[in-house]
């Protein structure tokens, strides 16, 4: 070996270490980055004639588990979607209130039911006579609370639809653009154009469970689990129209609210094989269309069996048939051909609530009275007291056959709701276990710092041996050039 052969060899060994320690120095840097892939420098012999002088640089390797990072995804996906139906029944549960609680509807039906005997006993009694009035109005505004919040939620869900395909529009065209890099510069360092493609599925694979496909040139397509291509080329492009305030008469059937479209054409997101299902996107689709929408047809029931209760007109001598009762869809009888959206309606009759304009003395005479009747005369509060706890059966929202008072009713709601958070809770539950252990797999196999700065010692050992070189060789040319 010549004195020039000795000096490249050590001159191609420095620089491969410091390209070696410039990748080491990387990793532990980005040892807690997401998406970020460990870089491993690749090495040959490097060949000039028949004798191999000094090594090259082969290029830069990325690793990165493809199958935990894949499995990975399907499960933030598999956790948005119950995250988003777990979040509506809490707050659905919310709404309503557990039987322990002071404000409950429970607890307040129990409050007018108190007040009923209360003023049955003394129905001279003005104080009383108004806690009545006032519960029946705490009631029927309670109703009206959950049904607000209900449609509340479903506005809410189709507003983050929105937000997130605006999302996975955006990052497709961004995985669309580094896909065109990374095929430009193909046979360069592309590590990190791979790093920021990572992060952009990664933005995407909690809205749509998707897999990642390798294509030639170190591209990549993107289908969905069902089959639904989102990138093979030009991105595919997701269109919603949100619909702003939403009331419970507007549904997906009617053309009233916007359905999801992929490249124009229609999407059924309630089809559990559809091809965008199984994401945080078809889960805000079913609270929006589905469990929204049922929530609201059960909180209807009970309210058209509160109304129908009081509005009988054997209950109340005073009104004629098919005048409203104590409970009114806001002032109106109550038809049934417009239940839809009832208990967000519902108010007390106009004639027995001062605030109103009306007079105390009709939830004792009659509501229709037109004046004052004997103070001692209790036949219509107890009446009402009665009716409130009759056992009958209620003829929609899909209860199961039986009756019930209006209390059991109620009770019964609110134990199918909390019956079915706690299910979504633990498929949640289950989801976040799932994906926090398939995140710490993936995790693992990333950077080790340990391994890293051994390596580190390695390169500065080899750095060192490569400079040593270097400097015998210098010392021997400058005693040839003494000679």
């Amino acid at each position: 070996m010549t004195i020039s052969s000795s000096l490249s060899s050590a001159m191609s060994g420095l620089a491969a270490a410091s390209r070696a320690a410039d990748l080491v120095s990387s990793n532990i840097a980005n040892a807690l980055t997401p998406g970020y892939g460990r870089r491993e420098i690749n090495l040959a012999a490097r060949q000039v004639g028949s004798h191999g002088q000094g090594v090259r640089i082969v290029g830069v390797q990325r690793h990165a588990n493809h199958i935990a990072i894949g499995e990975r995804r399907q499960s933030e996906a598999g956790l948005g979607q119950s995250s988003a139906r777990a979040a509506f029944l809490r707050r659905l549960e919310g709404a309503i209130g557990v039987p322990d609680d002071a404000q409950s509807l429970t607890a307040r039906i129990a409050r007018f039911d108190a007040a009923l005997l209360s003023a049955a006993a003394r129905p001279d009694s003005e104080a009383r006579l108004s806690q009545v009035a006032d519960g029946a109005r705490a009631l029927a505004s309670h109703l009206v609370t959950a049904s607000r919040d209900i449609q509340a939620s479903r506005s809410r869900a189709d507003e983050q639809i929105a937000r997130d395909v605006a999302q996975i529009n955006e990052a497709l065209l961004r995985v669309a653009d580094l896909n065109t890099q990374i095929r430009t510069f193909n046979g360069a360092d592309t590590a990190a154009l791979q790093d920021q493609r990572q992060q952009a599925i990664d933005s995407i694979s909690a809205l749509i469970p998707l897999r990642e496909v390798p294509r030639e040139s170190g591209t990549v397509a993107l289908v969905t689990v069902t089959g639904g291509v989102l990138l093979d080329g030009p991105p595919a492009r997701l269109g919603f129209q949100p619909s702003g305030l939403i009331t419970p008469e507007m549904t997906l059937g009617s053309g009233a609210l916007g359905g999801l479209t992929l490249n124009g054409r229609p999407i059924d997101m309630g089809r559990a094989s559809g091809i965008l299902t199984g994401g945080r996107l078809a889960g805000n689709f079913a609270v929006r269309d589905d469990i929204a929408v049922q929530a609201q047809s059960k909180l209807d029931a009970v309210a058209r069996d509160l109304v129908e209760r009081f509005q009988d007109p054997g209950l109340d001598p005073s009104l004629v048939p098919g005048a409203p009762g104590l409970f009114t869809d806001r002032g109106a009888a109550f038809d049934p051909l417009n239940e839809a959206g009832l208990s967000g309606r519902l108010q007390i009759n106009a004639a027995a609530d001062p605030q109103q304009g009306g007079q105390l003395w009709r939830l004792r005479d009659g509501l229709a009275a037109a004046a004052p009747g004997p103070v001692s005369h209790s036949g219509l509060l107890s009446a009402m007291q009665t009716r409130l706890m009759r056992q009958q059966e209620p003829v929609s929202g899909g209860f199961m056959a039986g009756t019930r008072s209006f209390a059991g009713l109620v009770g019964e709601h609110i134990s199918n709701v909390s019956a079915e958070r706690l299910a979504l809770e633990s498929d949640e539950s289950f989801a976040q276990g799932r994906s926090d252990a398939l995140l710490t797999a993936e995790l693992q196999g990333g950077v080790d710092t340990d391994a890293e700065m051994q390596n580190m010692l390695l390169i500065e050992q080899a750095y060192s041996a490569n400079a040593k070189v270097i400097q015998m060789v210098d010392q021997m040319i400058k005693t040839l050039l003494e000679l």
